[in-house]
């Protein structure tokens, strides 16, 4: 053990600890003087404390025992995720939640870091075989089905994040050249099929993205997010002290748009170091994706990497009005018990790897 905590990745612990708290305070600023919102903070650090027992307990835990369950932990996610279409909350249009009492538990959300689980292992097993068609037809099918059970919940954002979770892990994996570009072609082709089956509220999003003169209206939060971040300049105005969510123009503004929140009471520098802290913790997990003994935990880390990486860029990206609206919140800083969750989850994940990636050797 002593040898094991040797290899615990700190750097990646502190980091992760240091966004944590730091989306503590700011879903604390972002919800001051709302009587609804007033035990959010409270909640999320309830959900920060969870998510600190459930890394440490993922870190001690051997991840290379994962590997038997592979089976069994796709199963539960396809059960839970048709269960929670059929008989879950509707909350934000989506039904898409478990009430369980203390907590909403969002399947869609745990499912992404199980579902890394489950591919990694199904690819680690088959990567000399992976060239196969039947292999690959399984590995898209594996990714279809827990992605088309969350898109009708309707929850397109995180149906889309396991979609490039998989595509990311597939990539690594070393899917042949061949069967990538034609996936890519297929995508491209299938886009306007895709586009005139989509919900009527997505189709809106994508539209006020392309031309936000076509719905003022349902671009104002878009707008306002806009706003925001021009108004914090380069030191913001302050924490608690920002104009556009204090006055609650800005809506969502404790997940969705917690960014806008960020650039405006602290500024560019604010919003510089926070994208800073999440580069340290994207570069601690490819780092240890890097030295992996083994195929499965390097899979296994590259799903988590993907999904941290990829809800960043589109969290920030559409704050910024560079992508569309999704509703895929910034990683440990947008309020959520399921989404801090699971990201705590998944970096746990990644400490059992990094403490695992050599053989104990015996003098």
């Amino acid at each position: 053990m002593r040898l094991n905590l040797r290899r615990f990745d700190f750097v990646l612990l502190g980091a992760t600890l240091v966004l944590v708290v730091f989306g503590v305070a700011m879903v604390y600023s972002a919800t001051l003087g709302v009587p609804t919102y007033e035990d959010y903070p409270l909640r999320q650090t309830i959900y920060a404390l969870l998510g600190l027992l459930l890394l440490l307990a993922a870190a001690a835990f051997d991840y290379r025992l994962l590997t038997t369950f592979q089976w069994p932990v796709y199963a539960l996610i396809l059960l839970a995720l048709g269960a929670v279409t059929i008989l879950g909350q509707v909350r934000g249009g989506a039904s898409g939640w478990f009430d369980a009492g203390i907590i909403f538990v969002q399947p869609a959300e745990i499912s992404k870091v199980l579902f890394a689980v489950v591919f990694a292992q199904y690819l680690a097993s088959r990567h000399d075989r992976l060239g196969k068609p039947q292999w690959v037809v399984g590995a898209f099918v594996l990714m279809a089905l827990p992605a088309v059970l969350i898109y009708l919940q309707p929850d397109l954002g995180n149906a889309i994040v396991l979609l490039v979770i998989g595509a990311v892990m597939l990539f690594v994996a070393d899917l042949p050249w061949g069967y990538i570009l034609g996936s890519v072609a297929a995508g491209a082709l299938a886009m306007p099929l895709i586009y005139a089956n989509l919900h009527g509220y997505m189709k809106e999003r994508i539209d006020i993205f392309l031309d936000p003169t076509s719905n003022p209206d349902a671009s104002f939060n878009i707008a306002q997010a806009l706003i925001s971040i021009g108004n914090g300049g380069v030191l913001g105005k302050g924490f608690g002290e920002g104009s556009q969510s204090q006055l609650h123009f800005l809506r969502v503004r404790y997940a969705d748009f917690i960014f806008s929140v960020i650039a405006e009471e602290l500024g560019f520098l604010g919003a510089v170091a926070l994208i800073i802290m999440l580069t340290i913790v994207l570069w601690r997990l490819i780092t240890i994706a890097d030295q992996a003994r083994d195929q499965f935990g390097r899979l296994l880390v590259v799903g988590v990497t993907a999904m941290i990486m990829f809800q960043v860029v589109v969290s920030i990206g559409m704050n910024l009005g560079l992508l569309p609206v999704t509703g895929i919140t910034l990683p440990f800083i947008s309020y959520g018990g399921s989404s801090l969750l699971t990201l705590m989850i998944g970096i746990g994940l990644a400490e059992s790897v990094a403490m695992r990636n050599r053989k104990i050797e015996f003098d």
